[in-house]
Parts: structure tokens; sequence; C-alpha cells
């Protein structure tokens, strides 16, 4: 697979999420994006979060609810087009490492190595905080798969230069070992 080429889409499919998000719920106070695929690096989609919808929350699970993309509003919604057209190449890339173990691994850790250089260089051009005059938390995630905590630490610390940074940072360390 063409990752430069698969970096360009993300990228643009990117940028037209997020705008078409803040065209359609940016009244409710967008403050976070992500980018998330799949165990078997089959999907990128897009997810957002408003302020908004953290006010309908229960305040004992406040921060896992502001910083789990899962739970967040706007999922898999803007760039649709776009995002299907990606998923639907790395379907069809993928079919060549059915037998291949070794061959998927460098696969799925080049995906989500894209998907974060993606969001990492969104943020480096202010394109989130240009967008919608503010800073926001950015994420890259994997349903249903866990990062090394060192490694999630590493995608928060790249991602964000802000007070969200700060707090899932601290939040961190409150999770069990």
């Amino acid at each position: 697979m063409d990752f430069e080429k698969l970096k360009q889409q993300i990228e643009e499919a990117t940028k037209k999420a997020f705008r078409e998000m803040y065209e359609k719920h940016g009244a409710e106070n967008i403050y976070s994006f992500a980018l998330y695929s799949d165990e078997g690096a089959m999907t990128v989609c897009p997810s957002a979060n408003t302020m908004e919808a953290l006010k309908k929350i229960d305040e004992d699970d406040a921060l896992y609810y502001k910083y789990e993309p899962v739970e967040w509003t706007y999922e898999m919604e803007g760039a649709d087009q776009d995002f299907n057209e990606i998923c639907t190449s790395l379907r069809t890339e993928l079919t060549q490492y059915d037998e291949d173990d070794d061959g998927f691994q460098e696969f799925q850790a080049k995906l989500y190595s894209t998907c974060i250089d993606v969001l990492e260089k969104l943020k480096n051009e202010n394109f989130f905080k240009n967008t919608i005059e503010k800073e926001i938390f950015l994420i890259f995630t994997v349903s249903d798969y866990e990062f090394e905590k060192q490694d999630l630490k590493d995608i928060i610390i790249r991602l964000n230069d802000n007070e969200y940074k700060s707090e899932y940072l601290e939040w961190m360390e409150t999770w069990g070992n």
C-alpha cells in the first residue's frame, strides 16, 4: 500500500470531517477530536465530542466520558464518502495478509502511526485551532484494543500542548497498573 497516498487521503478526510462537524455542531462547543481504527486495521473513522454532551454525564465518570472516543457523541460522522473509500482500500489491502501475521502486524503498525502523524501534522499547522478558534483535545485510539500505557502517554503528549494534556496525564496516574 502506498502509505504516503493513504496519509494524504486521511488528512483530507480529517479536515473535511472536522469542518463538517463544526458546521453542524459548533454551537455545542466542540472540545475534542479523534481518529480511530480497529484491531483488524480495516477502518479509519473520525469522532468528536462537545461540552454540551458532557453536561449529560455522571460526575463520577466525567473524565472517562470526556476522554474516551468510544463514548463521544459524534462518531463516524463527517466526510463519510472519503472515509468509506479509505476503509474499502484498507480491506482490499488486507486480503494479502490472510496467512502473513508478520506482514499484517507491520501493516497495522504503519496504519496506526499514519493516523497519529496526520493528527500531529494538523495540530502543528494549527488546523483545529484556526477552524474553531480554540485548542482542542486530540487522540488516536483503536476500538477493542488497549495501548501500552507508555505508548498512550506518548500519543497524548505528541498530539496535545494544552490543558487537556495535563488533565489526561493526571487521570492516567489514577489508573490501576
